[in-house]
Protein backbone atom coordinates (compact mmCIF):
# COMPACT_ATOMS: atom_id res chain seq x y z
CA UNK A 1 0.00 0.00 0.00
CA UNK A 2 1.46 3.37 -0.92
CA UNK A 3 2.37 5.64 1.96
CA UNK A 4 -0.18 8.28 0.90
CA UNK A 5 -3.07 5.86 1.37
CA UNK A 6 -2.23 4.82 4.91
CA UNK A 7 -4.01 7.70 6.68
CA UNK A 8 -7.24 7.56 4.62
CA UNK A 9 -7.35 3.78 4.96
CA UNK A 10 -6.88 4.02 8.73
CA UNK A 11 -9.59 6.67 8.92
CA UNK A 12 -11.92 4.47 6.84
CA UNK A 13 -11.33 1.47 9.11
CA UNK A 14 -11.95 3.63 12.18
CA UNK A 15 -15.20 5.02 10.73
CA UNK A 16 -16.33 1.53 9.75
CA UNK A 17 -15.65 0.32 13.29
CA UNK A 18 -17.65 3.20 14.76
CA UNK A 19 -20.51 2.62 12.34
CA UNK A 20 -20.67 -1.10 13.13
CA UNK A 21 -20.36 -0.38 16.84
CA UNK A 22 -23.41 1.85 16.55
CA UNK A 23 -25.33 -1.06 15.07
CA UNK A 24 -24.60 -3.06 18.20
CA UNK A 25 -26.65 -0.70 20.34
CA UNK A 26 -30.14 -1.66 21.41
CA UNK A 27 -32.29 -1.56 18.32
CA UNK A 28 -35.33 -3.12 19.97
CA UNK A 29 -36.68 0.30 20.85
CA UNK A 30 -36.17 1.70 17.36
CA UNK A 31 -39.46 2.97 15.90
CA UNK A 32 -39.11 0.95 12.69
CA UNK A 33 -38.05 -2.29 14.35
CA UNK A 34 -40.03 -2.35 17.58
CA UNK A 35 -40.73 -5.40 19.70
CA UNK A 36 -42.74 -8.44 18.61
CA UNK A 37 -46.41 -8.39 19.55
CA UNK A 38 -46.12 -11.22 22.09
CA UNK A 39 -43.19 -9.69 24.01
CA UNK A 40 -43.99 -9.03 27.68
CA UNK A 41 -43.57 -5.44 28.84
CA UNK A 42 -40.26 -4.45 30.38
CA UNK A 43 -40.23 -4.08 34.15
CA UNK A 44 -40.50 -0.53 35.45
CA UNK A 45 -37.50 -1.05 37.75
CA UNK A 46 -34.55 -2.99 36.35
CA UNK A 47 -33.49 -6.01 38.37
CA UNK A 48 -30.90 -5.57 41.04
CA UNK A 49 -27.52 -7.24 41.04
CA UNK A 50 -27.22 -10.49 42.93
CA UNK A 51 -25.89 -10.14 46.49
CA UNK A 52 -22.55 -11.79 45.84
CA UNK A 53 -20.92 -10.39 48.97
CA UNK A 54 -23.59 -11.61 51.39
CA UNK A 55 -22.31 -14.56 53.38
CA UNK A 56 -24.62 -17.42 54.36
CA UNK A 57 -25.49 -17.98 57.98
CA UNK A 58 -23.08 -20.21 59.91
CA UNK A 59 -23.92 -23.89 59.82
CA UNK A 60 -25.66 -25.47 62.76
CA UNK A 61 -24.27 -28.92 62.00
CA UNK A 62 -21.15 -30.22 63.68
CA UNK A 63 -18.14 -31.70 61.92
CA UNK A 64 -18.02 -35.50 61.66
CA UNK A 65 -15.77 -37.18 64.19
CA UNK A 66 -13.27 -39.84 63.13
CA UNK A 67 -15.63 -42.78 63.75
CA UNK A 68 -18.36 -41.17 61.64
CA UNK A 69 -15.85 -40.39 58.88
CA UNK A 70 -14.62 -44.00 58.86
CA UNK A 71 -18.20 -45.32 58.73
CA UNK A 72 -19.07 -42.98 55.87
CA UNK A 73 -15.94 -43.94 53.97
CA UNK A 74 -16.77 -47.66 54.32
CA UNK A 75 -20.31 -47.02 53.08
CA UNK A 76 -19.02 -45.09 50.07
CA UNK A 77 -16.47 -47.80 49.24
CA UNK A 78 -19.18 -50.46 49.50
CA UNK A 79 -21.47 -48.46 47.20
CA UNK A 80 -18.63 -48.05 44.70
CA UNK A 81 -17.92 -51.78 44.78
CA UNK A 82 -21.62 -52.59 44.24
CA UNK A 83 -21.71 -50.24 41.25
CA UNK A 84 -18.60 -51.72 39.64
CA UNK A 85 -19.76 -55.32 40.19
CA UNK A 86 -23.20 -54.46 38.78
CA UNK A 87 -21.65 -52.80 35.75
CA UNK A 88 -19.40 -55.79 35.13
CA UNK A 89 -22.36 -58.17 35.40
CA UNK A 90 -24.38 -56.06 32.96
CA UNK A 91 -21.45 -56.00 30.55
CA UNK A 92 -21.14 -59.80 30.72
CA UNK A 93 -24.86 -60.19 30.02
CA UNK A 94 -24.69 -57.87 27.00
CA UNK A 95 -21.74 -59.77 25.46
Amino acid sequence: MPHGWRSPALAAVLMLGLALGGCASQIADAPLMGLPANTPPRPANPGEYLPVHDLPAPRQETVLDQAQQDKLEKELLAARDRQTSGAKAAQRRSN
